[in-house]
């Protein structure tokens, strides 16, 4: 290997580091609150009752049909203006928290409909048979639907989780101390931009690299 790029990663690793642990921590933070509010909208979605249905429609219509860094320009400057001016004067949304709502909002609508996929590929006839031996609608869907679905849609959930993890590189243009930006600052210093871009793209090589090979030992586990 090159020693420019041994001698810049030990040279921007500080930074990089740095980097790196809030894009770990802004990402494993959106996905533990985004997978909840996805199944949470999927079901919501799959109601009987039409304001229910309505709402999800509009949620993940609304995310879904507009730019992520439209959205955190949104949320970073255009609602806490909102709030300022008409119920909340001192109302105020750091970067990190603005950053992890986009992303939160993001993945939750993605994962939304990758649930919903998921559970309507379940056969009908289970959930029928299960409503025949008396279960309830409730159960029925804890117990017997979403174990399949979760199988079914795992590959695609790890999916999202890998565009979730890319997708923090946008909040930089809010500001956001990640690992791009910090690099981003490094090259600004030191103008070596090949290898240390290089580096970054590396780095989240063996991360998503990781996510995919665990993804492959779970599919494995549950099929068996």
């Amino acid at each position: 290997m090159d020693a420019s790029l041994i001698d810049t990663l030990v040279a921007a690793w500080p930074l990089l580091w740095q980097g790196l642990q809030m894009t770990v921590y802004v990402t494993v933070v959106s996905l533990v609150v985004a997978m909840p509010l996805g199944i949470v909208t999927c079901l919501m979605k799959l109601s009987k009752f039409r304001v229910l249905r309505g709402i999800a429609k509009l949620y993940i219509w609304i995310i879904r049909g507009t730019p992520m860094l439209v959205q955190g320009f949104y949320l970073y400057f255009a609602v806490p203006q909102l709030m300022q001016a008409t119920i909340a004067p001192d109302f105020r949304l750091d970067i990190v928290t603005a950053s992890i709502l986009t992303l939160i909002l993001n993945a939750g609508a993605y994962s939304a409909e990758i649930f919903r996929g998921a559970i309507q590929s379940v056969p009908k006839g289970q959930t029928e048979a299960s409503r025949s031996l008396g279960v309830s609608h409730g159960k029925t869907m804890l117990k017997i639907v979403l174990p399949q679905a979760v199988r079914i849609c795992l590959p695609s959930l790890v999916n999202q989780c890998i565009i979730t993890l890319k997708d923090s590189t946008i909040m930089y243009a809010l500001g956001l101390p990640e690992i791009m930006n910090l690099a981003k600052v490094y090259v600004g210093r030191t103008m070596d931009s090949f290898a240390t871009y290089t580096w970054v793209a590396v780095i989240f090589l063996m991360i998503t690299s990781v996510l995919m090979i665990l993804t492959s030992v779970l599919e494995k586990r549950m099929r068996k």
